[in-house]
């Protein structure tokens, strides 16, 4: 039951135990009884007696002191990434480069920046500039850096991002300027952004700033566009220009090996033909010289065999045979070739014997062959064509 309840004793808590009414606890009171547990008298609490155990102020003092150097320890451990690399600054100045993985510093007596050595950064420029040849073009490029000594990058100049973008203008606007328009808008895109990478390498040397340039790229260049219609023609003429010559020198490269081929097969053609021909006249040579004594010792049969063996030859491919009748004023066409056809036999078999056989039989008064499937005709032998 309630104290305040009806009925009830009305047991008020803040009343002592006497019946004397008992308020709220004194702040002060409180402090001077737990600063007095510390203090080195651990008599009644109103400093009437004396301690006689250990302190306990001491042990406090000594387990608090513990604790806040754990903290401190603690708060001092740091972690560097693989990629980075952290520059250690004590009271303000530089110290030591910190490697990557688990570290420690004193606590609000070092400070440390991490810098990133592996990461590539990006800086691009544009701008109207003028040629040489007192021109306006609008240049596009991008440089790609990489930090390489933190230190450098930090301390070497008061801005290093601000210093290598004033110094990669200063290089594009030298070499914009020291370049013809043709060249920048055409073939000369290379050469301007070697030379920018040079000249920009050139400039950032001196200061130290622990920056390497990884790669330099010429996005565009493009002239004001009032003329810009006329370059563009301009530009598709020499690329069909530079198109054509490649053309060319493909069409050259083809047309080459083909070219020595043919040379080279007409040369071993030739060095055939010449020994083919000296071994023939040789041959030739060889055949006289057998020949010559047996014509010595009996010219008129030679000539004969000779005669013979050359008609022989002649009519060994021919199929059609001219025969001048004897006693008679004309001539007989003979198709050998269907003769031959019609009896089964090859053209150049027993010729001689089918000659003799129908110039007996072209003994006939109207000089008719008795085969009907024989195509004679009468041909003056002056003419001795069909």
């Amino acid at each position: 039951m309630a104290w305040n309840e009806p009925g009830g004793n009305k047991n008020d808590p803040w009343k002592k135990s006497g019946g004397k009414e008992q308020g709220p606890p004194d702040i002060d009171d409180v402090l001077k009884n737990l600063f007095g547990k510390f203090g080195k008298g651990g008599g009644n609490g109103d400093g009437g007696g004396t301690s006689t155990g250990p302190s306990l102020g001491g042990k406090s003092i000594g387990l608090i002191a513990v604790v806040a150097l754990l903290i401190y320890a603690l708060s001092g451990i740091y972690t560097i990434k693989e990629a980075e690399r952290g520059v250690v600054l004590r009271f303000g100045e530089f110290h030591s480069l910190a490697s990557p993985g688990l570290q420690w510093r004193f606590r609000f007596i070092d400070d440390v920046i991490p810098v990133n050595i592996q990461e590539i950064l990006s800086l691009g420029s544009s701008g109207s500039m003028l040629t040489e040849d007192e021109n306006v073009v609008t240049v596009d490029m991008e440089v790609q850096y990489r930090v390489v000594d933190p230190k450098q990058w930090l301390f070497a100049v008061q801005n290093p991002q601000t210093s290598l973008s004033q110094a990669f203008d200063s290089a594009i606007r030298y070499v914009v300027g020291h370049s013809r328009m043709d060249e920048l808008l055409t073939a000369g895109k290379e050469v301007a952004r070697q030379r920018v990478f040079e000249e920009l390498q050139g400039i950032i040397d001196p200061y130290q700033m622990g920056v390497a340039i990884v790669d330099l790229n010429f996005t565009n260049a493009r002239p004001p566009n009032e003329v810009r219609a006329a370059f563009d023609d301009a530009i598709a003429a020499q690329e069909d220009e530079e198109r054509f010559i490649r053309e060319a020198e493909a069409y050259a490269r083809e047309i080459e090996p083909r070219a020595r081929a043919s040379v080279n097969r007409l040369n071993e053609e030739a060095q055939a033909y010449k020994e083919r021909a000296i071994l023939e006249s040789q041959g030739e040579v060889a055949r006289f010289e057998e020949l010559l004594p047996q014509y010595e010792a009996a010219p008129v049969v030679t000539r004969q065999r000779l005669y013979l063996e050359t008609l022989e030859s002649v009519y060994s491919n021919v199929t059609k045979i001219m025969i001048d009748t004897e006693g008679g004023g004309n001539m007989m066409f003979l198709p050998l070739d269907k003769i031959m056809e019609r009896q089964g036999q090859a053209p150049a078999t027993g010729t001689m014997g089918t000659l003799e056989g129908l110039r007996n039989q072209g003994a006939d008064s109207d000089n008719q062959l008795p085969d009907p499937m024989l195509n004679t005709g009468r041909i003056n032998n002056r003419s001795g064509r069909d």
